[in-house]
């Protein structure tokens, strides 16, 4: 009886120590797909709804975001770089297409695989500076989807 009240109280112990762990171990390095939903643009149909892909490598990050304009999208993406800082991430980038160009920053914290964005892009069309908000989420596939890593022999 006393063995099995060991195993248990070891088992509790175990739980609570995996309960208490930071939730940033659970952000790993993988690929983060997702969507962002921009506001319309003076020059646009409607508003932007574009494909986001976000790579985190340790607390780096890059990113790329499809432009469209029209009803195809632009031939160049928007692209950028950022940080990951605890449950935290950051990102910066820009796009340039004719005489249209802006800079965009986005930000959000992960909950468990994924990560709410919000932010701003600030454009430049013709001598005018515009800003627009976007907001939209990223998120990784699940553990069993994500390359494993080669054991050395």
């Amino acid at each position: 009886m006393v063995r099995r009240g060991n195993a248990v109280g070891m088992l509790a112990a175990a739980m609570l120590v995996t309960a208490a762990m930071p939730a940033a171990a659970e952000v790993r390095d993988a690929v983060y797909r997702g969507t962002l939903i921009c506001d319309k643009l003076p020059f646009t149909e409607n508003r932007m709804r574009e494909a986001v892909d976000v790579t985190i490598s340790g607390a780096s990050a890059s990113y790329t975001h499809v432009v469209r304009l029209r009803k195809t999208a632009e031939t160049v993406t928007e692209q950028g770089t950022g940080k990951v800082d605890g449950q935290s991430i950051s990102l910066e980038g820009s796009w340039k297409g004719g005489d249209r160009e802006y800079k965009a920053k986005y930000s959000g914290t992960f909950v468990r695989r994924s990560a709410m964005l919000k932010g701003t892009q600030t454009w430049t069309d013709g001598g005018k500076t515009l800003t627009r908000a976007c907001s939209g989420s990223i998120k990784r596939p699940l553990r069993a989807f994500l390359p494993r890593a080669k054991k050395n022999p």
